[in-house]
């Protein structure tokens, strides 16, 4: 067909128009996350505000007060095991009470004996119900239980010494080293017991009369 205008795409020879340059990707709008009563968001690293505020610290026990109970569980350890062997010497003075060549006074060292392996059995147990209501409470009633218990342990701690004092001749020295390593740890831990910082502990004062360990 005659007087058709050529498709300038339908011959490569063709000579075509250039179009604009390239601009880019067409710009977007970012949409905005920023909601009524929460604020702007920010940068990373940055801590977000608290709605609420942070918690109170709690309290730190004292140390004079760990100590106390801690002594109080030592020393129950040490008197069970003493009324274990007052309580074997005790049996054993009664089996041999009625034999020839025993003491004449061996049925009144067996009830001795007897009486003293239920007052140290009771003597435990009050140390350590004391150790544990000192790391559980902050209770008066804690804080007498840890002072009657120690004061108990040196009541016996004096009786132990006077009595092997006057029930032996020899050794002295000896006898008088056992009677104050018993009363070593009674004797510290109702001093810790009795000290500022446990009063002020057990009688609620919020920093136990302390300051806190970071």
């Amino acid at each position: 067909m005659t007087g058709a205008v050529p498709n300038p795409w339908s011959d490569p020879a063709t000579e075509t128009q250039p179009g604009a340059p390239y601009a880019g990707p067409p710009p977007t709008t970012m949409p905005s996350w920023t909601s009524p009563g929460w604020p702007p968001p920010t940068p990373y690293g940055t801590a977000w505000p608290q709605p609420w505020p942070p918690l109170p610290s709690r309290p730190q026990r004292p140390g004079q007060v760990v100590a106390a109970a801690v002594l109080a569980f030592v020393q129950a350890a040490a008197v069970a095991l003493a009324t274990a062997y007052v309580q074997l010497l005790g049996t054993v003075f009664s089996m041999a009470a009625d034999q020839p060549g025993f003491p004449a006074d061996g049925a009144a060292l067996a009830a001795e004996a007897g009486v003293l392996a239920v007052v140290q059995l009771v003597s435990v147990v009050l140390l350590v119900t004391a150790g544990i209501l000192a790391l559980a409470t902050r209770r008066t009633l804690a804080r007498w239980t840890l002072v009657a218990a120690s004061a108990l342990q040196l009541a016996l701690a004096a009786y132990w010494a006077v009595r092997l004092l006057t029930a032996f001749d020899s050794g002295t020295g000896v006898l008088l080293l056992l009677g104050v390593s018993f009363a070593a740890a009674p004797a510290v831990a109702l001093g810790l017991a009795v000290s500022r910082p446990a009063q002020a502990w057990f009688a609620g004062v919020p920093d136990g009369g302390t300051t806190p360990h970071r």
